[in-house]
């Protein structure tokens, strides 16, 4: 006689992303764990007075959906300007109006989502560019990957730019090539503006948007949207110690619905110091809701404003082709000696140089410390070249990849990426077939706020590589089948976190975290994957999220 079990999943079409049992009906679950999966005709001995009962109507069901790359923490903000699909300086301007006269006594015009597109003639935004419509209120503007900020002349003043102070703790400032004078255009935020030093001094300069409290709001909303599509697992690529407190304050506030595995920063500049506490936080942080521990790298930046590192120039640039944050050599260094400490790193590489550079780095600290299972991931993946495709799967490194960002409405012809890589390299353009065909973990995630965070939209992307709404694929020829996009947001995630014996597929004796779709996403059209729904998604044998109606 079997105990009965706290909950009971029946009436399912169950895709379990485990080899040994591929589908089922039903599963029970006690304790937060699943102690039975079978047959609808099997159930009925699992079921008691108190069992609570999800009758699945011959919906989908599958693993909770791991994303192994979003932002929560850092978000999308409210009191933002939202630029969004805008794609002309003229809109932009239109938007900032519009809030401004909803906003009239507002100390700062903050906003967020540039596209680096909507400048004319694919040069990079200027001070003057925003002057017209902010007037003497400083305003800062977040690119869309929130790797570059914008700022009005008004902003500069007020933080302090100008042409002999342009190494900014948030960022370095562009300078006019003739006077020497600071454009207002600032790259490197994503490697210090979000850093624990670039925090604290925005916050000192008195910008909203990098207050505790707008920091919380936006990762609490973050962490409703994750639940509701269903994302039971978030990996938070980039955190400082002092963004900890903001997830501990969401689990006393029952925010922290989702599982969450926080990556803390190693800017350049990070000792051995930083390393012990990083190492501390790992252990005081250890448990199954909040897990610390991965360390997040940068070797290049990315390809719109021309910051990835490329093996040849970018198309039209003479000799520039990018520069990496490190010499290879003192990268190589680094890498190990984080791996003989232990340490998993995630590296944000997006140009096929910064890609190489990174695989050689993984090459040399094996060939230091000897294999290990360390997992290192190169994170985005963006360009990468061919010779370099079956490197990931001998070195043990995973592919984390948005599939959403290969989209060709952001990627693809007539899009900065493509036009700065040019058609002759668009062949190294999210390889991900190629990258599977090789034995590559695959790590799929949303990369949220740089794109939508909604796993259907990344899955419909991988499949199809076309349009949200429609239209002609771009380089069809790296998509994949839908259960390998779903492998991705599942098992292969759970794999690069070292999660796969907890999480990822439904099996006995793991986490009961699942969820039940509107749609069959593995039998409709790919075109109507989009707007499927999450209907009922449990972590931990515990329903935390009913879809409304």
């Amino acid at each position: 006689m079997n105990h009965p079990a706290d909950l009971l999943l029946t009436g399912a079409r169950i895709h379990t992303v485990d080899p040994d049992l591929p589908e089922a009906e039903a599963l029970a679950v006690r304790d937060g764990r699943i102690v039975w999966i079978g047959p609808d005709h099997g159930a009925a001995a699992w079921a008691g007075p108190d069992t609570e009962r999800i009758d699945a109507a011959g919906k989908l069901v599958l693993p909770g959906f791991i994303d192994a790359h979003n932002h929560v923490r850092l978000g999308s903000d409210d009191a933002c300007v939202q630029l969004a699909g805008v794609r002309t300086l003229e809109g932009i301007h239109d938007r900032i109006r519009a809030w401004r006269s909803e906003h009239p006594d507002a100390e700062w015009i903050e906003a967020e989502g540039f596209d680096y597109s909507a400048v004319p003639g694919g040069r990079m935004p200027c001070a003057a560019d925003l002057d017209p419509v902010t007037g003497d209120v400083p305003a800062i503007v977040l690119s869309y990957d929130v790797h570059t900020a914008w700022l009005n002349t008004a902003a500069l003043r007020r933080l302090g730019v100008g042409r002999d102070r342009t190494d900014l703790p948030f960022g370095t400032a562009a300078t006019d090539p003739e006077t020497g004078e600071p454009t207002g255009f600032v790259t490197d935020f994503a490697v210090k503006g979000l850093s624990r030093a670039g925090h604290r001094a925005l916050r000192e300069l008195g910008v909203p948007w990098a207050s505790p409290d707008r920091q919380y709001g936006r990762l609490a909303k973050s962490l409703d949207d994750a639940i509701g599509f269903g994302i039971t697992t978030v990996v938070e690529p980039q955190n400082s110690l002092d963004d900890l407190e903001l997830f501990e304050r969401a689990r006393a506030e029952g925010r922290l619905r989702s599982r969450i595995v926080a990556a803390l920063f190693h800017p350049r500049g990070t000792g051995d110091a930083d390393l012990d506490e990083f190492a501390d936080a790992a252990r005081r942080f250890a448990d199954d809701r909040l897990r610390v521990g991965p360390l997040k790298l940068y070797i290049d930046d990315v390809v719109e404003p021309r910051t990835a590192a490329l093996l040849e120039p970018y198309t039209g640039c003479g000799h520039h082709r990018g520069e990496t944050f490190y010499p290879a050599e003192e990268f190589a260094e680094l890498l190990a000696k984080l791996d003989a400490r232990g340490f998993q790193c995630f590296v944000h590489a997006t140009g096929d140089r910064g890609i190489r550079t990174v695989l050689d780095a993984v090459a040399h600290a094996r060939a230091v410390n000897g294999p290990r299972d360390a997992r290192h991931q190169v994170v985005h993946v963006e360009c990468l070249d061919p010779e370099d495709v079956p490197r990931f799967a001998e070195l043990g490194v995973v592919a984390c990849m948005q599939p959403r960002h290969c989209a060709p409405e952001i990627a693809g012809p007539g899009q900065d990426w493509a036009r700065n890589v040019g058609e002759e390299r668009w062949h190294k353009a999210w390889p991900m077939r190629s990258l599977h065909a090789a034995g590559a973990v695959l790590a799929f995630s949303s990369d949220w706020n740089v794109a939508e965070m909604d796993p259907m939209i990344g899955i419909y992307t991988a499949v199809t590589r076309r349009p949200l709404d429609g239209g002609e694929p771009w380089r069809p020829q790296e998509t994949v089948d839908v259960e390998t996009a779903v492998y991705g947001y599942t098992m292969g995630s759970a794999h690069a976190n070292f999660l796969e014996e907890e999480r990822g597929s439904l099996t006995v004796g793991k986490a009961a975290d699942f969820v039940v779709l509107s749609r069959d996403i593995l039998r409709i059209a790919p075109e109507s994957i989009p707007g499927t729904v999450a209907e009922t998604v449990v972590v931990a044998g515990g329903i935390v999220h009913r879809a409304a109606g």
